[in-house]
């Protein structure tokens, strides 16, 4: 009986056993079947865009794949010392939702001239607010810069106050450059050539000659002129891919989305009969969509337009061909000693009249370097052209150099370790008459949409902030498309102060009767 007890005993558990993994099997089965049933949605680009889009995705059920075809670094958002400004609410409200904390806190800054020290900005919220542009003229201090140069700067609200971010304002003001701009609106050359100059340099990497004033115009009231507060800025306290992009990432991953990393883009296969994108090609892998994200830079998407014969067919893809990249080098320094650095931040200008470049403290900034007894610093160069093609060895002999003009200090330390990267064709230039070429986030095909910081956006966002907004636009591109989830919920800048608000419908309605007058478009 013993024996027959634990027979049935044993058989029993078996039994339990096998009903149990009839349970799991179907649990399997029923989770197949829901994966199956997920709609699919590809986002090429690993960076805000990308990330933002798939992210909200991830969170709304989509069965999402993200394609990079480098190594998940998320190019440009990558590249180099990269400030995060006051008015980025949509990347610190994600900052929040991951739980982490991968920023400094706000940091004064500083601009350079070959004849020193120009400017010291300080953390302008702590200051009392002042209507723009008094706030950001006047609790600037300027080193060398008479009072009656700063005023000059005060005609060129008028440009401001007509430049509203619409199509309308992006036509009329694109087709000149940033000087030709500051010109028109009277800025004292000293003005431009120590001040305006190179923070354009800095802010749209490219000199102001080769900028278009209407993202210049752009620029200067989001960061600037919008509301003194604006013009303050953290950094993030390790590298980027470190601090945000792997734990943002990984969180992705725990919810399903898979990020495949050296998948290039080589075409995509169309439904003739819906017009509808079905498959991503990746030379010799292709995946299956329902709706397709490109979220990629301008050299990156013309590498896939030229190999793509579904591109190829569509006005709005050849017109991205005639836009360009900008060249960015990037160089990490150890000294053998420590150098005092007023400010973590720091713009300059006199390294040559076609390069932008900017220099930070790293033992400010990263927690990794706060304690070291020597100095750690990084330069940054825009539109580097003609810094790529040269030996390393020259190049920190430049940079060295141009430091000590700066900061005398730096004429006695030595270079005892380096980091120079080139990363050719990363940034976006934004030159005159290039507005007409870029992209809105839909496009011809109706399940394909764009994101990035040289997507055209109503928003008013940039950089950054931009790239990640567009993400997020796309991604509801996707699911008013598809039909499914919930729109990500973005956060407007900040209303114009009311004097900017009365000014601007002032002359709305001056222009509205201006266009009623004879020849009103005659002259150009």
């Amino acid at each position: 009986m013993r024996f027959l007890s634990n027979r049935n005993s044993n058989r029993g558990w078996f039994c339990c056993r096998a009903s149990e993994s009839s349970s799991v099997q179907q649990a399997h089965a029923n989770e197949d079947d829901s994966n199956k049933n997920k709609k699919k949605v590809v986002v090429v680009g690993s960076g805000w865009a990308g990330l933002g889009a798939a992210h909200h995705l991830c969170n709304q059920g989509f069965d999402v794949t993200v394609l990079d075809a480098g190594d998940g670094l998320g190019s440009p958002d990558n590249v180099g010392i990269q400030g995060f400004w006051y008015p980025y609410q949509n990347i610190f409200s994600l900052v929040d939702e991951l739980g982490i904390k991968p920023f400094t806190n706000w940091t004064k800054s500083a601009q350079y001239s070959e004849e020193g020290l120009e400017v010291e900005f300080p953390v302008f919220q702590e200051l009392p607010q002042l209507p723009t542009p008094l706030g950001t003229l006047f609790n600037s201090q300027f080193a060398k810069l008479p009072l009656v140069d700063t005023l000059t700067a005060l005609p060129l609200m008028a440009a401001v106050i007509d430049f509203d971010n619409t199509d309308v304002a992006w036509r009329k003001y694109d087709s000149i450059t940033a000087r030709e701009l500051f010109k028109q609106f009277g800025c004292s050359e000293r003005l431009y050539r120590d001040v305006l100059g190179p923070l354009i340099q800095v802010g749209l990497f490219a000199p102001a000659e080769q900028c278009s004033a209407a993202a210049t115009l752009a620029v200067l009231y989001y960061f600037i002129l919008a509301h003194q507060k604006h013009f303050d800025v953290k950094f993030c306290n390790g590298t980027s891919r470190d601090r945000i992009f792997e734990p943002w990432m990984e969180s992705m991953k725990a919810t399903g989305c898979e990020i495949l990393e050296g998948r290039r883009v080589t075409d995509f296969i169309i439904n003739e009969g819906t017009g509808r994108i079905t498959e991503v090609v990746c030379e010799n892998v292709t995946h299956s969509a329902d709706a397709v994200i490109l979220a990629v830079g301008i050299s990156t998407l013309q590498e896939i337009i030229k190999k793509s014969a579904a591109l190829c067919t569509r006005e709005e893809f050849l017109k991205v061909l005639n836009l360009a990249g900008l060249d960015v080098l990037t160089v990490k320094l150890k000294l053998d000693r420590k150098v005092t650095i007023p400010t973590a931040s720091n713009a300059c200008s006199g390294f040559n009249d076609a390069c932008g470049w900017a220099f930070f403290d790293l033992n400010a900034i990263h927690e990794e370097h706060k304690n070291e007894p020597v100095t750690i610093l990084e330069a940054d160069f825009y539109h580097a052209n003609e810094l790529l093609v040269m030996k390393d060895q020259d190049v920190i002999r430049k940079v060295m150099n141009y430091l000590s003009k700066y900061i005398k200090d730096f004429e006695n330390a030595n270079v005892v370790g380096k980091q120079i990267t080139r990363f050719p064709k990363s940034f976006t230039h934004f030159f005159p008459g290039s507005y007409k070429y870029m992209m809105d986030v839909s496009t011809s095909f109706p399940n394909l949409f764009m994101a990035g910081d040289w997507i055209i956006s109503r928003h008013g966002s940039w950089s950054k902030e931009k790239a990640y907004v567009t993400g997020l636009e796309a991604a509801n591109g996707v699911i008013d498309y598809l039909e499914e989830g919930s729109f990500a919920k973005i956060i407007p800048v900040e209303e114009d102060e009311p004097h900017v608000e009365a000014l601007r419908t002032l002359n709305r309605n001056f222009n509205e009767i201006r266009t009623q007058l004879p020849l009103s478009d005659y002259f150009l």
